[in-house]
């Protein structure tokens, strides 16, 4: 494997917590920097292996909970984190969607050196969206999602096989989130009221696993979460909730992003909040967790591909999946010092 020696400074990370409540999550964080300076060996990101696990997922075909599709890719991504020496837990539960459906849920953590107290998480959702509801034609069709769910699990499963490898000085949990896409979209839906207990009809694995973490008082130093980073000519802004909740987790991203070359990606303006699973992360378990998603700010939506059967292989980009994933991959190395 390919290696850079990076010097950087040394960074004390420091989170003072304040309260939150079901409107907003609250927290301020201070950073503090040292003077030393350490020398880190950061692996290589492999972008063709990346993209290699995205297209893999594709070919499953979409995995829209209670499908065979679905569980075709769970059994797959349990086998390929066991193999890279994850410690994995599979939470299942059953929820009901906004349209009345039973769904047999499934979220996939994968912990790397449980023993390390000092941890980071790292997340995407691995689900596909049941319908092409802002397509055209084929609207009661299920998408493939290769940028929608694949592209942001199968950077985290390049980066599992990485720190297989290579120790990145922390503890890493990653977490799949499902049921993350079967949401009431209210501009092409009929609007559904939310039951007792559920705080959006989006986002069902993340509110579960919050409220149900795998491991009892569960926290980390932070997290990250990416959601569709893996199209073509890509911009990711500085998403709303994320600059609330951990400003400094998104300067720091966005500043290691510009130093290893993309900026042409990594935008430092602000976009607006976004309910994506990073919101119940927040809010439940306190922990200081941003979103790498893109938008487009003209015209403030997330591209033509979205909820599309233009989800599909020809829109992912190698290009963007090694932005993101040498970003998130040095944030992670770096942390550690």
């Amino acid at each position: 494997m390919n290696k850079h020696i990076f010097f950087v400074p040394a960074l004390v990370l420091s989170f003072t917590f304040a309260g939150c409540n079901n409107n907003n999550a609250s927290k301020e964080v201070s950073v503090s920097e040292e003077a030393s300076t350490v020398a880190l060996d950061i692996p290589d990101f492999n972008a063709d292996s990346a993209y290699h696990y995205v297209e893999t997922q594709v070919n499953f075909g979409p995995r829209v909970p209670n499908t065979e599709s679905h569980r075709q890719a769970a059994t797959y991504f349990v086998a390929k984190l066991k193999s890279y020496g994850a410690k994995v837990t599979e939470q299942d539960f059953v929820a009901t969607t906004f349209d009345e459906k039973q769904v047999n849920l499934k979220n996939i953590i994968a912990s790397f050196r449980p023993e390390n107290k000092r941890r980071i998480l790292l997340a995407a959702h691995w689900d596909t969206r049941p319908f092409a509801d802002k397509d055209s034609e084929r609207q009661d069709e299920p998408i493939d999602g290769a940028n929608d769910g694949a592209s942001g699990v199968g950077v985290l499963l390049e980066i599992a096989r990485i720190i297989s490898a290579q120790d990145p000085g922390v503890g890493v949990d990653i977490i799949l989130f499902d049921g993350e896409d079967w949401g009431n979209d209210t501009g092409t839906q009929r609007s559904v009221p939310l039951p007792e207990g559920l705080d959006s009809w989006w986002c069902l694995g993340s509110q579960y696993w919050a409220k149900n973490p795998h491991q009892p008082n569960y926290s980390a130093y932070f997290g990250i979460l990416l959601d569709m980073v893996g199209g073509e000519n890509a911009t990711f802004y500085r998403e709303g909730y994320s600059m609330e909740v951990a400003p400094l987790i998104v300067d720091k991203v966005w500043k290691t992003a510009a130093k290893l070359g993309y900026s042409n990606h990594f935008i430092p303006r602000n976009s607006g909040p976004i309910t994506d699973d990073h919101v119940f992360v927040n809010l439940y378990r306190n922990i200081p967790m941003i979103d790498i998603i893109p938008t487009d700010v003209n015209d403030n939506s997330f591209g033509d591909f979205h909820h599309t059967h233009k989800d599909n292989m020809e829109i992912i980009s190698r290009e963007t999946l090694d932005a993101v994933g040498e970003t998130v991959l040095h944030v992670l190395f770096e942390s550690a010092t």
